[in-house]
């Protein structure tokens, strides 16, 4: 360890640019076993490790580059996946630059962050070529039963270890494949189907059941499942796209980010999509403008990019310093020849019938707003128009109306529309019913979701255990 003095940061290889734009496949090469092992061998195993701290799931994260400098790859996947249910996810599409290598104390010192996530992702695509990923297998199978609703990060990680201690579990998903946000809103090029197919897979030969194509209030009410269930959850994540309120709002060809993603996903995974298969949802040969600075906006333009688009404009209301997206990201699209135009938001959306141009207003920063970051404020008479044949919103995502959608007006949202939660039971206002993830924190990351999804099990295990005392007691 500690060779970070001696070797420098190195990540592994990038495909060509001109090669990645052209398809699909994830952009990164993998690390070979001896740049694993060197690239681990820097870390300053700190008596504070930052990185851990900094990481959502406490990763024991030196510890695992320690098993990788010494060549322990078995020993490193174990104590990786102790602690994350999706490591080769979390390897892939985590913002490392904001969380454990953004806060990496040789990092901090000029000498280059260690390559977590790249190390992360290795390890575990090692383990699952060495047949070292198992499904579960359970000592005693338990007669109480959990439903939870909704088949993303936080619905699988609970699921997981739900199953782990011997109860049985079961996940509705309103849609035909598992995965949620990992299968239709995230890009191959960050996350490649077959790693998320092969995950449910496990889950499923672990004992797991998934019923997909069932809609909550439609197929069961909330009531009904509650029913079925000794405990359920609640991990619908939040889909409902957020608006742009301008002129112009009801032209053809302005998409949010969300529905031009899935469609794109849908056609890689082999499927028909009318939308896509028209053109209407196929960016080739159109002028692409993207409205956002998050990582959906991201994927969006980047994806753009691999539809041969004439040209693809991100326009973002502030400057680079103050997106939200992974700064690598926004690197990597710059390299894939995306034009990015800070300080502006969209005034107008003008076409007859059709998007043809979009109005633009200049902006600078004013005082600091709520978020603590700069609040833009319009240039008086700085508007301009860019050409535009698709227009697509990613301004981020807000809860659905769940109380209504699942026919049980009972269930208490906040004032963000958000279900509310105990915070120290996860437990919503209704006896066995929990939530976790996006639909109670707002959209936020896939390693929060997995963090909410691994906390929910702890406390539903509680609440399952407590029930089973009571019904003993009363027998």
């Amino acid at each position: 360890m500690l060779k970070f003095v001696k070797l420098q940061k190195e990540s592994p290889p990038k495909r060509s640019t001109l090669e990645r734009s052209q398809d699909f496949q994830e952009i990164y090469s993998e690390f070979i076993n001896e740049k694993a092992k060197e690239q681990s061998s820097r870390c300053s195993q700190c008596g504070v490790p930052f990185c851990q701290i900094h990481c959502p799931l406490s990763n024991n994260i030196p510890d695992w580059l320690k098993l990788t400098a010494e060549g322990r790859m078995q020993e490193a996947y174990e104590l990786s996946q102790s602690t994350n249910n999706m490591p080769e996810v979390c390897g892939r599409i985590c913002p490392q630059d904001r969380l454990c290598e953004g806060n990496c104390v040789i990092e901090q010192s000029g000498h280059g962050t260690v390559t977590i996530g790249s190390i992360e992702k290795y390890i575990t695509d090692t383990a699952w070529e060495k047949g070292w990923v198992k499904p579960i297998k359970i000592k005693k199978e338990l007669k109480q039963s959990v439903g939870i609703i909704g088949s993303g990060p936080a619905g699988m990680a609970c699921a997981e270890e739900m199953r782990k201690k011997g109860y049985q579990v079961t996940i509705y998903d309103r849609y035909d494949r598992p995965g949620g946000l990992l299968i239709y809103g995230i890009p191959n090029f960050k996350l490649e189907k077959f790693v998320v197919e092969r995950r449910t897979k496990l889950l499923k030969d672990g004992g797991i059941k998934f019923i997909q194509n069932f809609e909550v209030g439609r197929d069961k009410s909330l009531n009904e499942i509650r029913e079925k269930h000794d405990a359920v959850l609640i991990a619908t994540g939040v889909y409902k796209a957020r608006e742009i309120e301008i002129p112009g709002s009801e032209l053809k060809n302005i998409f949010p980010a969300m529905e031009f993603l899935t469609a794109s996903n849908k056609k890689g995974l082999g499927d028909r999509v009318e939308l896509f298969d028209d053109g209407t949802l196929n960016a080739e040969g159109k002028n692409v403008v993207v409205i956002g600075g998050g990582d959906t906006a991201m994927d969006c333009v980047r994806t753009a990019v691999r539809q041969n688009a004439k040209s693809v404009k991100c326009l973002y209301r502030r400057d680079r310093s103050n997106m939200p997206g992974s700064s690598r990201e926004v690197k990597n699209a710059e390299e894939e020849g995306v034009e990015f135009i800070w300080l502006t938001s969209p005034k107008k959306f003008i076409g007859d019938k059709k998007i043809n141009k979009v109005e633009v207003d200049k902006m600078t920063l004013g005082e600091p707003d709520l978020s603590g970051r700069k609040k833009p404020v319009i240039k008086p008479g700085s508007e301009f128009t860019i050409s535009a044949d698709l227009v697509i919103k990613s301004l981020g995502f807000d809860p659905e109306n769940i109380p209504k959608l699942f026919n049980a007006e009972e269930l208490a949202i906040s004032k963000w529309g958000t279900i509310k939660i105990n915070l120290d039971s996860m437990e919503t206002n209704l006896d066995g019913v929990f939530a976790a993830g996006d639909i109670v924190r707002g959209a936020s990351l896939v390693v929060w979701a997995i963090r909410d999804g691994r906390d929910a099990a702890t406390q539903i295990e509680k609440y399952l255990k407590s029930k089973a005392k009571e019904n003993t007691i009363a027998a």
